[in-house]
């Protein structure tokens, strides 16, 4: 089991440790997953987000290679901006992982797998593993950017979708104005030795650390997928709802004939959102029925919303379904009234 170079951080703060993606890392801390995610939506949070990998791809083929390979389109972007894409099963279309692209100069790009999918993104794309190196903490929240700017101005200023190199404390940092919880924010790539330094800083301005369990609740809140739940073996952008992602302008990319065969034929089942009635969530393969007891669809993930004060759930589903429309979970045995919802469901504050 990995461990991240903050683990000894999370211990001295007594947080509740768990196995994710072949690391431990903390799901939450003594306040608990309700404080940490109120943190997130009302003020600021921090979360050590070092088990996500960083593949660093560079040279004058770079591009060429990134482009070949991955669904979306980096001439849509340039150097200093940051890309959300796909890679794609050649057989089947279906997400293999799905990826930030941080352009950080001309001829180098740090492409950020999943945690339990980077062996798989450097089978592909080629490159260096230099995950091992650095720490990624993700400062998100209406008052990310504040408190970073008491000690790092020019980290705070990196905007939306961008990346820059900078000075944190001394110590040059890849900075994007990235995240995963629908609040704005930036995650900073620290060298591990100097990981602690930048977390007791963040800390010391007024974030509130945050666990796996916090970065969940929020990232459904936000309809964001999950790697394993919204997209993974079998789920294409297709059917997740992320066609967006998808450059047809390219001639070529990985998966590109089956998913084109997939658009020309129809897609079987489409991602949903879900109100739920009550407290008690649908988990993940939660049956979708409607109300004649035929099952439409599953649920792939599913909680407590703790803006909303009720669940939530995002589901595969076959057939047409227009938001109000009401059908039923079997949640153990019992059947337990929703309403398809549009996503996201908690918007962002402007």
């Amino acid at each position: 089991m990995k461990v991240s170079p903050l683990d000894a951080v999370h211990r001295d703060l007594q947080a509740k440790m768990a196995p994710f993606g072949g690391w431990e890392m903390p799901i939450s801390y003594p306040s608990g997953t309700l404080a940490e995610h109120a943190a997130c939506r009302e003020s600021c949070a921090i979360f050590d987000v070092s088990h996500l990998g960083t593949v660093r791809v560079e040279g004058p083929r770079a591009l060429d290679t990134l482009q070949r390979v991955l669904t979306n389109d980096l001439n849509k972007v340039s150097v200093g901006r940051a890309q959300y894409t796909h890679l794609l099963s050649t057989a089947d279309a279906s997400v293999l992982d799905d990826i930030i692209v941080w352009w950080v100069a001309d001829e180098i790009f740090d492409v950020m797998p999943n945690a339990s999918n980077t062996d798989r993104v450097v089978a592909a794309i080629g490159g260096t593993d230099t995950t091992q190196t650095r720490a990624v903490i993700a400062v998100q929240g209406p008052t990310a950017r504040a408190v970073v700017s008491t000690f790092a101005p020019d980290a705070a200023s990196v905007g939306r979708f961008r990346v820059q190199e900078v000075d944190v404390l001394g110590v040059t940092c890849v900075v994007a104005g990235t995240g995963y919880t629908g609040e704005d924010g930036i995650e900073i790539a620290v060298p591990t030795e100097h990981a602690r330094v930048v977390w007791d800083a963040l800390v010391a301005g007024g974030a509130v650390p945050a666990g796996l369990g916090a970065r969940d609740t929020l990232r459904l809140e936000a309809s964001l997928p999950l790697h394993g739940h919204e997209l993974g073996e079998g789920i294409t952008p297709l059917q997740a709802g992320l066609e967006w992602v998808v450059a047809w302008s390219k001639p070529a990319f990985n998966g590109r004939e089956a998913l084109a065969a997939e658009k020309e034929a129809g897609v079987a089942r489409r991602l949903v959102g879900l109100s739920v009635e009550g407290r008690r969530p649908a988990r993940d393969g939660t049956r979708v029925l409607r109300h004649d007891g035929t099952q439409i669809g599953e649920v792939s993930s599913g909680n407590f919303s703790p803006t909303l004060g009720h669940c939530i759930a995002m589901a595969f589903v076959t057939g047409e379904l227009a938001v109000g429309d009401k059908v039923s979970l079997d949640v153990r045995g019992t059947m337990i009234p929703a309403v398809v919802t549009r996503m996201p469901f908690v918007a962002k504050k402007k």
